[in-house]
């Protein structure tokens, strides 16, 4: 029996994407035997299974019985769980943007240009650089290997991309915006292209897409004025709606910012391609759900960036699981704790989230089980909120075996990437994750990693640039 390598995958007319996502090194091939495989689709697992890689692609999978006699070596799975890699499908990567609150000094916005290359400058790039990397790191050690970038200086985020495709850094694959789209005073304007008039701001919009070349391209449709926020303009209907056109006829998928139901509504009906945020301000109705169900628009969880302050506040013991040691240093854990936490727990927004979160977890429950697209992404930029992510679905009352599909095939969907991502099927890029536990019964196993393997690679966890400091090699100590 032959079974499909890459040359056949390109054949079939995945190939121009596949080249694309693909580092330019050949990956190691590996077969995985006598694995009970959760492939990502949602369908039961299986037992004893095997799965072969080729030059970073999923070649077959079948019963162990019955694999294929081909060359590579063999990774013993008796025992353990293979499920995709998992997906954060809203990030803001520490460094420039995302996390620390930073700005690159001397960035032209729009163009992601140095204004002059000072010593200062080239300092804090570095830094930003360094930062980056370590949250990134922190994504693979947690068994991320998909991420996508929902906001954040052009030159930092872009340029870490570029490093990814090349396969120079240890890296989930990077997926991105850079600036946002919006309104002149817009929810995000700061770090967004703003258009206010189609005829004369047409070009602006235009360049971006040629200069950056977003991935999926954000905007944001929200007039604040809710919970502790202040007054912004809102984007026009209509200008959002020739603004979606122009990205999708240029083959982009786009994303909206949106905290109501009402908003959110309008911009599924404006043609928007996801939505990056649940309801947060109040409870959605029923038929909302169905809408959601019917339309099959993918809407992002990002419920730990709001549930995150009192969990700081009121359980900082959640600091000393080994994810988070491994994804903080020392010092910034003990600023989380010394510093943060004081100042968060006399803000109103704290206690505001920690109401508002049980109603959106049940928002996302209701549109799950009206057939919704749900996927699991945190706004945040550090891999351990991705499995806070899933524990929040889980205490929503979501059963463990549908979170699995929100981490993965629903993450791809997200992004418009599910014909090569986000299941464990032949054809598709080799992001997998060998687990010691079921995370079908509980979302909590998919924590007790063996190893993660993107693009057909073993990732050498004692290689990454974690900011807890250097791991052991978790494969080693089984």
């Amino acid at each position: 029996m032959k079974f499909p390598t890459l040359k056949t995958v390109i054949a079939s007319g995945v190939g121009s994407l596949a080249l694309a996502l693909c580092a330019p090194a050949l990956a190691e091939d590996y077969i995985v035997d006598n694995v009970t495989l959760i492939d990502g689709t949602g369908q039961p697992e299986q037992s004893a299974m095997s799965v072969g890689v080729e030059n970073g692609h999923i070649t077959f999978v079948t019963p162990t019985s019955a694999a294929p006699a081909v060359p590579g070596r063999h990774l013993d799975g008796a025992g353990k769980f293979l499920m995709p890699g998992l997906m954060d499908v809203h990030i803001h990567l520490q460094g420039a943007r995302g996390g620390d609150g930073k700005r690159l000094v001397g960035v032209e916005r729009g163009k992601g240009e140095r204004t002059s290359p000072t010593p200062e400058l080239l300092r804090v790039e570095k830094e930003a650089h360094e930062l980056g990397l370590q949250a990134l790191a922190s994504y693979l050690y947690s068994g991320v290997t998909t991420v996508y970038d929902a906001g954040n200086v052009p030159q930092h985020i872009m340029g870490l991309r570029a490093e990814e495709r090349a396969g120079k850094i240890l890296s989930p694959r990077i997926f991105a915006t850079g600036n946002l789209v919006t309104s002149p005073n817009g929810h995000g304007s700061s770090m967004a292209i703003k258009i206010g008039d189609w005829t004369q701001d047409r070009q602006k919009l235009l360049d971006y897409l040629e200069e950056q070349k977003p991935d999926v391209v954000k905007l944001t449709y929200d007039e604040h004025g809710w919970g502790t926020r202040p007054m912004i303009d809102k984007f026009p209907i209509e200008l959002m709606q020739q603004v979606i056109q122009e990205i999708n006829l240029h083959g982009l998928r786009t994303t909206a910012h949106t905290s109501s139901e009402l908003r959110a509504t309008e911009a599924i009906f404006a043609g928007i391609d996801s939505l990056a945020h649940p309801v947060i301000q109040g409870p959605i109705t029923e038929e909302f759900a169905k809408l959601m169900g019917a339309k099959k628009v993918p809407m992002a969880t990002t419920l730990t960036i709001g549930e995150g302050y009192s969990r700081l506040v009121e359980h900082p013991e959640f600091l000393d699981q080994p994810l988070y040691q491994a994804s903080l240093s020392a010092d910034a854990i003990r600023k989380l704790r010394e510093e943060t936490a004081p100042q968060w727990k006399e803000r109103g927004w704290t206690w505001w989230m920690k109401v508002m979160t049980p109603v959106a977890q049940e928002n996302m429950r209701m549109v799950d089980a009206a057939g919704g697209i749900v996927a699991i992404a945190t706004d945040q930029t550090i891999g351990p909120a991705v499995h806070r992510e899933m524990e929040l679905m889980q205490s929503a009352g979501v059963p463990a075996a549908r979170i699995v599909v929100m981490a993965t095939l629903n993450g791809a969907k997200h992004l418009g990437k599910d014909d090569v991502l986000g299941s464990i099927e032949p054809g598709k890029f080799a992001d997998m994750v060998l687990l010691n536990a079921d995370p079908t019964v509980d979302v909590n196993n998919a924590k007790q990693i063996v190893w993660v393997m993107k693009n057909g690679m073993l990732i050498d966890e004692d290689k990454l640039p974690l900011a807890g400091g250097t791991r052991a090699l978790r494969r080693a100590e089984r």
